[in-house]
Parts: structure tokens; C-alpha cells; sequence
């Protein structure tokens, strides 16, 4: 009860209109009120609790999680809270091919590196005018960008997102190489594409913030129960699966065609109503 009295405080209970709602989310509705959806906090606070106890089984491993959110509201909570249980995160723009594309993601965040040690002992002062502004909008673009993957090594093993609709490039690209998600869905997104969906309100900041201090804090407290042996056992499991590499372009053809996620879709949605009856 303490925690839905928590939701209920933080207003993660308002969803959209009726008019820009998914039918998806059908399952998560408590009723509708001048208009306006209400999302059920019972259920938002059982797949919370799911959700929670999923990324702090994945951090006691080891294994990155990182954090996804650019939307204007996300974007300090994003950061702040990434930083604080020392997760990677991305709060302000996602760079199509991110994960799909991560061998060119990482050449990007070796030339930031590179070019942030040269100011940082001095080499780009000693360059011509020129030369050296040259550089330091490109550093400026690259920290922009990739500031918060800088010390992303490998995918990660899960991703939280703040408003599924919104970064769905991120959710293709995850669902295309089977990382699990973990997303603040609203009610004009679609749960069937994630893989812990956490029905509430994306867009007031109050809701965004006590979600995402939840989702930080269990990871915080997986990484207290860190192992070598569990992480050894995670980094065989990750080396038997398959490296897939693909261009910007082959991205945009992948998301054009969807038609294998859609069918995933509708069995999830067949399953969840023969289960609510």
C-alpha cells in the first residue's frame, strides 16, 4: 500500500485522452475521468516490483543496463539517476544504430576520448586557432551525443526507457537483438514490445523521477550482491550469442518492416486476454 500511496502522489496515474490512447494498454486501465485515462496503480506497482527485481538480478551480474530517455521532462532525471547507480545512459538524441551499430558507436566514443585527453594536456592549445576550434565543436557534438556511453564496453543486457513511443528506434533495436526492456509505457504506447512494461505517466516529471529512483535503487542494491562467479557465468552466456552489425540504412528498412514484431504482438495480446478473463 505505502508504495501505490507513492504513486498516487507522484500522479503516475493520469494517462491521455481516450482519443490518443493504444487499445494495447487495455489491460492496464482503472477507468477514465473527464476524459482523461487512469491507469490501474495495483498493476502499475506489481510490474514495478517486477520490473525492479529483473534489473537487480541483471546488475548483481555485472552486466550493463542502460538508461534511455531524451524528452525535454526525462532528460536530467535520465542523467542524474544513471550517474548515481553508475549506469550508462542516453538523454538526448539516440543515434540510429547504437546498439545495431555498436562497433561504429564505439569507434565515435574512442575519437571522444582521444580528443578530450588532447585538451585536457594542453596539445589542443598548442594547435593553430583554427585547428583547435575545429576539434573542440567536434568534442562538444561528440560529448552531446555520446557523453553518457563513454564507458559502455559491451551491449548491454537490458535497457530502461522513459516513453516506449518515443524512443522507439531504441525499442526496435533492442527487440532486433533480444535485449530485454524494461519502459514507463503511457497509455498511447504499446507494452506488447516490451519486455517489463511499467504502465504510468511519462510526462509529469514527478512520475518520471520516482520511477526512474526506483529502477536506480534496485540496481544499486544488485550491484551490493556482485559476484565474480555469477558475472563469469553471464559473460559465457553473452558469448554464445549471436554479433549482429548493421548500417543506419539497414536500420531504417528494419524498422519499415515489422511484421515478425506484430505477430509476437498479437500472441502477447491473446495470452493477456485469455488471462484477464
Amino acid at each position: 500500500m505505502e508504495l501505490i500511496k507513492e504513486l498516487l502522489e507522484a500522479g503516475v496515474h493520469f494517462g491521455h485522452q481516450r482519443k490518443r490512447w493504444n487499445p494495447r494498454m487495455k489491460p492496464f486501465i482503472f477507468g477514465e475521468r473527464n476524459g482523461v485515462l487512469i491507469i490501474d496503480l495495483e498493476k502499475t506497482a506489481e510490474c514495478l516490483v517486477n520490473a525492479c527485481q529483473f534489473l537487480e538480478e541483471i546488475a548483481s551480474k555485472g552486466e550493463e543496463i542502460l538508461f534511455v530517455g531524451t524528452k525535454k521532462q526525462a532528460q536530467n532525471i535520465i542523467e542524474e539517476e544513471a550517474k548515481r547507480c553508475n549506469c550508462p545512459y542516453v538523454n538526448i538524441r539516440w543515434l540510429g544504430g547504437t546498439l545495431t551499430n555498436f562497433e561504429t558507436i564505439k569507434k565515435s566514443v574512442a575519437r571522444f576520448k582521444e580528443l578530450t585527453k588532447m585538451r585536457e594536456e594542453g596539445i589542443l592549445a598548442k594547435l593553430s586557432k583554427k585547428e583547435a576550434s575545429r576539434l573542440s565543436k567536434e568534442i562538444s557534438r561528440l560529448e552531446r551525443n555520446l557523453g553518457g556511453l563513454v564507458n559502455m564496453e559491451s551491449l548491454p543486457s537490458a535497457l530502461y526507457i522513459v516513453d516506449s513511443k518515443i524512443e522507439e528506434i531504441a525499442v526496435k533495436e533492442a527487440n532486433r537483438l533480444s535485449i530485454p526492456i524494461v519502459a514507463l509505457v503511457d497509455t498511447n504506447c504499446d507494452p506488447t514490445l516490451i519486455t517489463y512494461p511499467i504502465p504510468g505517466n511519462d510526462d509529469a516529471i514527478r512520475s518520471i523521477r520516482l520511477i526512474t529512483n526506483k529502477i536506480a535503487n534496485a540496481i544499486l542494491e544488485g550491484k551490493k550482491k556482485y559476484s565474480p562467479e555469477l558475472a563469469k557465468v553471464a559473460k559465457e552466456e553473452k558469448k554464445e550469442g549471436v554479433k549482429v552489425s548493421i548500417s543506419t540504412e539497414e536500420l531504417e528498412e528494419e524498422i519499415e518492416k515489422s511484421e515478425e514484431r506484430e505477430k509476437r504482438a498479437q500472441k502477447i495480446i491473446k495470452a493477456r486476454d485469455k488471462f484477464s478473463r
